[in-house]
């Protein structure tokens, strides 16, 4: 793998910085709180490619440009899109759980540095890495379920419970990252001037390690939660393909780029 792979991965909205112990991915729409869209997810899937296959990439950091580290996903670019029917829809959210559990089995370690939010699918995607560093009032959720959504993976439940996890999902409140630690949600949480030297710390300890016995240590740990998390998307992909959820889905999108209350059609 030529040394500069990662000058031809970054684009307009992911930058990648190379360091002495691997690489850092820095979501780059600023503008829209690093909301994922398909761009973004794309070059994220290529540049995680391109670290797993460079050996000299012990670790990689996942962090966000401006004030937030990711507000989930784009629902402008969705909406645009519009809901093409159950079998599209299906569609979507299978390619945004493969692009999230991407990051929870990669074989390399992968520390989530976030700050500001950190909301639905962002979240989401903070909890499929190995350990999550935040700045002190860093706001983490699920709001989706506001807007006629629901999370795109069901990591939570493994990180603190089903009974804080069924709080946090059927309310749709926020937490602060002092709250987040307290259960477990996230590793440790620092003044947002430390956020580096407390991620250094971790991969300092990190490079001490064998690469090879990291890897198959997260890969044994992981096929413990891989089989659950299949089953559960199966069992929610099933009821999206029945059409159920997919006209209060729409509402949820159009309530929310409207900036009022949704309406909605099933009860």
């Amino acid at each position: 793998m030529p040394s500069s792979w990662w000058t031809s991965v970054s684009d307009d909205v992911l930058r990648i910085t190379r360091t002495d112990w691997g690489v850092r991915f820095v979501l780059d729409r600023p503008q829209k709180l690093n909301a994922l869209n398909g761009a973004l997810v794309h070059a994220l899937m290529d540049a995680l490619d391109a670290a797993e296959a460079d050996p000299d990439v012990r670790v990689i950091v996942l962090e966000g440009a401006g004030r937030a580290f990711c507000s989930g996903y784009d629902l402008t670019e969705e909406a645009g899109s519009e809901i093409g029917g159950p079998v599209v829809w299906r569609e979507l959210l299978a390619a945004d759980v493969a692009a999230t559990l991407r990051f929870l089995d990669s074989p390399k370690p992968v520390i989530a540095q976030i700050h500001g939010y950190a909301l639905a699918g962002g979240l989401e995607l903070a909890m499929a890495c190995d350990l999550i560093v935040a700045a002190e009032g860093t706001m983490l959720g699920e709001p989706e379920i506001r807007y006629g959504s629901a999370p795109v993976t069901l990591l939570m439940p493994y990180l603190i419970g089903q009974k804080r996890t069924r709080e946090l999902l059927l309310t749709g409140d926020l937490i602060d990252a002092e709250e987040a630690e307290r259960m477990g949600l996230v590793n440790r949480v620092v003044p947002a001037d430390g956020l580096d030297a407390a991620v250094q710390e971790f991969v300092d300890a990190i490079l001490l390690k064998s690469p090879a016995v990291i890897a198959g240590g997260k890969r044994a740990f992981y096929d413990q939660v891989d089989r659950p998390l299949a089953d559960a998307y199966a069992t929610a992909g099933k009821a999206m393909s029945e059409g159920i959820l997919l006209e209060d889905a729409a509402e949820g999108m159009d309530a929310f780029l409207q900036k009022r209350t949704p309406a909605w059609r099933n009860g």
